[in-house]
């Protein structure tokens, strides 16, 4: 059933379990996707993709990159969380590259490094961003190893 939000209320709606697709503007769709990142926990875990194309279409070009942007004010500091840029390379894999497999891997890598406790001040941590970082990478090697 399709229904219309006021994007100001729209985070009283954001349980996952109520949205399947949110079709709106850009503008819109920015405001609404850091307001659902308080789901999973941080704004510095979501992907996020602005795509020209339909996805897995004959072609599907985009930008890929973490829902909090640049964040050039914490840039520097070891204190951003580097999940949601390297979930942003999973979906290019998946969407634009059509490298499912790798993009799997990279999704397996990053959830082994959570479950495994490596979490940025974000989560409650004391890992910095370089720590989290190379802790994906040496896991990835390993799940495409496995």
């Amino acid at each position: 059933m399709a229904s219309h939000n006021i994007v100001v209320f729209a985070g009283d709606h954001c349980g996952p379990e109520l949205n399947g697709v949110i079709v709106t503007s850009n503008l819109f769709g920015d405001i609404i996707s850091d307001e659902a990142s308080a789901i999973p926990g941080s704004i510095g875990l979501s992907p996020s993709a602005s795509l020209s194309g339909i996805p897995f279409g004959s072609k599907c070009n985009g930008i890929f990159e973490p829902i909090h942007g640049s964040a050039p004010d914490i840039s520097g500091k070891s204190i951003v969380n580097p999940i949601g840029t390297i979930l942003s390379v999973a979906m290019m894999c998946r969407y634009s590259l059509r490298l499912p497999r790798e993009a799997d891997a990279i999704e397996a890598a990053v959830k082994n490094v959570i479950d495994g406790g490596l979490r940025t001040k974000d989560l409650g941590g004391s890992a910095g961003t370089k720590e989290v970082g190379d802790a994906v990478v040496a896991e990835l090697v390993k799940v495409l190893k496995g």
